[in-house]
């Protein structure tokens, strides 16, 4: 307290993971008003070195990191395959835990995840997925006000460069979580539930993967169907042709101004590099060799072009608001441009924590999108439309 102004609670916060997903979180955690990074730990001696220069305390461990006392929650921001032994680490040492997605890679280890937040008394979330970002919650927020209808069909669509960009070698491994099902999916996935509300009832799916000197899926092609009998078609490439952001004004992913004329620039990088620099210069993007990210406020950040067909009006979210096409006449309901990207995700988390209040993307939340994303593996490898058993709805 300073005179008579009380220093609002913050979330004080550790970090397990100090690679890009981090990096990407970063100018959030440091410009967000409600969080405080206090701790990081992380296999390379270099991150944790300057963790500890520049931001907190930085053990060698996961385990040291979440006994500490001074640590309310955990961000775990780690390789996939580590996220469900890390949660149920952290939360049996009673922290808060905010997850990247995908949240785990197999059900299983995702209903550990659950019960071990249960057991302990503490909130689970599982993000950032695009599904926070704020286009789409003002689309959803259009769907239950209840003026534009029920939805009824959903279509989206993103074409990136994601196959070409550099990678570890798990990123391009099928069973270690790799390609774009499980890397990209969780995030188009979780858009599609929250708009159509979340109950998924089954799922028809195409995968491909197109280059032998990447062997992992690059695209897939979805129908989802939903329990009130709206469907979603869900199209992703992620082989650096035609770039989807070229519906959405030029303005990136997360936010960013791009540059329509730098086309091919994945693919011309990734042609200089052999595997060992192609891994030193994704390390270069994690924190330790990497300077602070300038946060992007272009727009919104986003994930390609969507589309909520509802009976009276059409929904599209953009980088910046909500173009409704009505009955009778076309609007823009304008959003402004985001102070702190990615707050959503920090607002989530500190609501949850500080003030009690039921999160959204919740374990289970993110277990149903899991199952998704792994049915759509299943149909494409089985050539059949899948049941699914574990989805929840937005209010469950």
């Amino acid at each position: 307290m300073t005179g008579n102004v009380m220093t609002p609670p913050r979330v004080r916060l550790g970090i397990v993971g100090l690679g890009r997903a981090f990096m990407l979180m970063l100018p959030t955690l440091l410009a967000h008003p409600r969080v405080q990074v206090v701790a990081g730990t992380d296999p390379r001696d270099a991150a944790r070195a300057r963790f500890a220069a520049e931001l907190g305390r930085a053990p060698a461990s996961v385990q040291a990191l979440c006994e500490d006392p001074g640590v309310d929650a955990v961000y775990i921001a780690s390789p996939h395959e580590h996220h469900a032994e890390q949660a149920v680490v952290a939360a049996r040492a009673g922290k808060h835990v905010l997850v990247e997605k995908p949240m785990a890679l197999t059900l299983e280890t995702c209903a550990a995840m659950i019960e071990a937040a249960r057991a302990a008394g503490v909130r689970l979330i599982v993000g950032h997925s695009h599904s926070f970002d704020a286009p789409y919650v003002r689309a959803r927020a259009h769907i239950e006000q209840g003026g534009v209808g029920r939805v009824r069909m959903i279509h989206a669509l993103n074409c990136t460069d994601f196959i070409y960009r550099p990678r570890r070698p798990e990123e391009l491994d099928h069973a270690r979580g790799g390609g774009v099902v499980l890397n990209q999916g969780a995030h188009q996935v979780d858009v599609v539930r929250l708009l159509a509300g979340g109950r998924a009832s089954s799922v028809r799916a195409h995968t491909a993967a197109w280059d032998p000197a990447r062997p992992v899926e690059g695209a897939y092609s979805a129908l989802l169907h939903f329990a009130d009998g709206a469907f979603a078609s869900l199209t992703y490439s992620g082989y650096a042709h035609f770039d989807s952001d070229e519906l959405m004004g030029w303005i990136g992913e997360t936010g960013e101004r791009k540059d329509a004329a730098a086309y091919g620039r994945a693919r011309a990088a990734l042609r200089q590099t052999d595997q060992g620099a192609e891994l030193a210069l994704k390390t270069s993007r994690t924190y330790g060799p990497a300077g602070v990210p300038a946060a992007s406020t272009a727009g919104h950040h986003h994930f390609g072009m969507v589309l909520a067909c509802c009976d009276h009006a059409d929904l599209r979210p953009l980088p910046n608001g909500v173009m409704i096409y009505g009955d009778e006449r076309t609007w823009l309901d304008p959003l402004a441009p985001p102070a702190v990207p990615r707050a959503e995700v920090v607002d989530e988390l500190c609501d949850a924590v500080l003030l009690g209040r039921a999160p959204i993307h919740t374990g289970e939340w993110a277990m149903a999108t899991l199952e998704v994303c792994l049915a759509i593996r299943e149909s494409a490898r089985r050539g059949a439309e899948i049941e699914l058993r574990h989805q929840i709805g937005l209010r469950d």
